[in-house]
């Protein structure tokens, strides 16, 4: 684990880091799957970031302001969350163009969202096609 993520958990109430690890594990478990082999995890903008070089960053977040929710960003300059509207409709909450918001009670659509993150994290590859090959 990157030495400022492993930090930036520390900061996190425990039963927030436990489910943002778990996160954070479905990200790395999908780039294998994947087989992408170079993913950056990092800080940006004080957030836990995983960027591939054929794709763009996922970054999530727990807020303070927002004690019952985390939220996952892609790039709002992408068609990500748009298509994920278009292919799970109400299965996620959104944040305009930019997040996946969950509550901190939910279960997690974990298919759905491993598929989200594969998209996110193969983008510069498939964003020429419709719904991105999806």
């Amino acid at each position: 684990m990157n030495q400022s993520v492993k930090q930036k958990f520390t900061t996190y109430p425990e039963n927030i880091a436990v489910v943002l690890h778990e996160i954070r594990s479905l990200i790395l478990q999908v780039a294998v799957q994947d087989g992408i082999t170079e993913l950056e995890e990092t800080l940006k903008w004080g957030e836990p970031s995983y960027i591939s070089k054929i794709g763009t960053t996922i970054r999530f977040d727990h807020k303070p302001k927002s004690a019952e929710q985390f939220c996952i960003y892609f790039n709002c300059k992408t068609k990500l969350v748009e298509t994920f509207k278009e292919l799970y409709g109400d299965t996620f909450s959104y944040e305009g163009n930019r997040a996946l918001v969950f509550k901190l009670n939910q279960t997690v659509p974990v298919k759905e969202l491993a598929h989200c993150i594969s998209l996110a994290l193969r983008y510069k590859k498939i964003k020429h096609l419709p719904l991105l090959g999806a």
